[in-house]
Parts: C-alpha cells; structure tokens; sequence
C-alpha cells in the first residue's frame, strides 16, 4: 500500500534529505553488523581451538564472557543506530498528534 505512513499515527512525510540521511544511518548500521558478525566468527573460532588440552585460554573465555559482551554490543549497537534514524524521523505522539 503506498503512503501507509499516513495511516499510522505519529507517522510524518520525510523529505528527500531526511530520507537519504536515514538510508545513510541503515547502510552504516549494516557495515556495523557485518564487523559484529566477524567477532562473533573469531570467537567461535577461539572456542573451537581452545577445546584442546590447554586449560588456560578456556578458563579465560569463561571468565570474561565475550558472547555475552558481543550480545550486549549487538543490543547497545542496534538500539543506538534506531534511536539515530528516530532522531532524523522524529516521531510524534503528542496532543496535537493525528
């Protein structure tokens, strides 16, 4: 359906520069993502090489958690390029709101 914002309250008309702009924060969101999706490639990769004999670095990981703490970057990352694109889009839900 074209125009289905209009339909959603709170929803407003984008010009061409906040349009681009937020095309500008998803591309920049989706490069972010793809260098988390690393991370989390390396750190599976750690896991696999420290299921040997060596102790050490599997007391390490335990330890310090890092999927928890990429999880949390994922989250953190997310929530801040969404708060950006609603900064640009600004959403209203205010008494004068249609």
């Amino acid at each position: 359906m074209e125009n289905q914002h209009r339909l959603i309250k709170s929803y407003r008309d984008l010009n061409q520069e906040e349009i681009d702009l937020i095309n500008k924060i998803k591309a920049h969101e989706r490069e972010t993502l793809k260098l988390l999706k690393e991370v989390e490639d390396h750190l599976s990769k750690q896991t696999l090489l420290n299921s040997g004999g060596d102790e050490t670095p599997r007391i390490r990981m335990n330890f310090c958690q890092p999927f928890r703490w990429i999880a949390i970057a994922r989250t953190d990352i997310e929530t801040g390029f969404m708060a950006a694109v609603r900064a640009v889009a600004q959403p209203y839900n205010g008494p004068e709101a249609g």
